[in-house]
């Protein structure tokens, strides 16, 4: 049997489990996906070898460690720097990233997608941030501090930390911070994320299974928005395509991950 695995901290919370299980179990292939909670992700490549694993995904905050630990990366990783997907080929860490595709698909359903801004600069802002460049939307960036931002503004971002953001109208704001995961925080402070909301059509969180504040006071402006479910669905098919190496059938796939979400 086959043993994939996610790492994370905090890591408790994912249905990464779920959903690959629930494939496995359902197209009778044989492999079992568990948990890994990992704090320290320069730990991350011994550790994967150490339980024995075919496969993992990687969650916060750990993304960007993953890329420094494969033996190899492939296909849009190598753009981004960010691995959400590991595969053990022939004893090589091989590293993938199907969150910007993932998400793609998420926001299929919101319509004249052109201005975008980004919450946060981690590893899935990152990822996303070059992924909406590939499709020649309009992306700012708005970050705490300064520190992260000029990756993004070499691939052609406007950028801004909190103190001198200007507003602008926006089609869609993304929060790609880990607030209100595990607390009930904003992504950023009140005032600036209630004038943000006032500008924008569309609302989308990563941050998948509760309502987080930043989504609650969309949801009170009355803004169409989503939380991270089906981006979350849409990379873990791709990630799932990549750990049965192309055996199952992508259809069946996501027939059987979408199942999960009704557990």
């Amino acid at each position: 049997m086959q043993l994939f695995s996610i790492f994370g901290n905090p890591v408790s919370h994912s249905r990464s489990p779920l959903m690959h299980n629930s494939v496995f179990k359902n197209l009778h292939y044989n492999a079992c996906y568990t948990r890994t909670h990992l704090e320290d992700g320069t730990k991350l490549k011994e550790t994967f070898f150490a339980l024995g694993l075919s496969g993992a995904n990687v969650t916060v905050p750990h993304k960007e460690a993953a890329f420094h630990a494969c033996d190899e990366v492939r296909g849009f990783a190598k753009t981004v720097g960010v691995v959400n997907t590991l595969i053990n080929e022939n004893g090589r860490l091989i590293g993938y990233n199907t969150d910007a595709d993932g998400f793609i698909y998420a926001i299929e359903e919101f319509k004249d997608i052109q201005n975008i801004l980004i919450l946060g600069a981690g590893g899935t802002a990152k990822a996303l941030a070059a992924r909406f460049k590939q499709e020649n939307l309009d992306v700012t960036v708005l970050n705490r501090s300064e520190g992260r931002l000029p990756y993004f503004s070499e691939l052609g971002c406007k950028t801004s930390t909190w103190d001198g953001f200007i507003l602008s109208k926006f089609d869609l704001v993304v929060n790609t911070t880990s607030a209100g995961l595990k607390d009930e925080n904003l992504p950023a402070p009140e005032e600036l994320i209630e004038s943000i909301l006032n500008a924008t059509n569309y609302v989308a969180d990563a941050i998948y299974g509760k309502l987080t504040p930043f989504l609650q006071m969309a949801k009170e402006k009355k803004i169409i928005y989503k939380d991270g479910a089906d981006m979350l669905l849409g990379q873990g098919v791709l990630a799932n395509e990549l750990f049965v190496n192309g055996s199952l059938e992508k259809e069946a796939i996501k027939r059987e991950m979408q199942k999960s979400f009704l557990l």
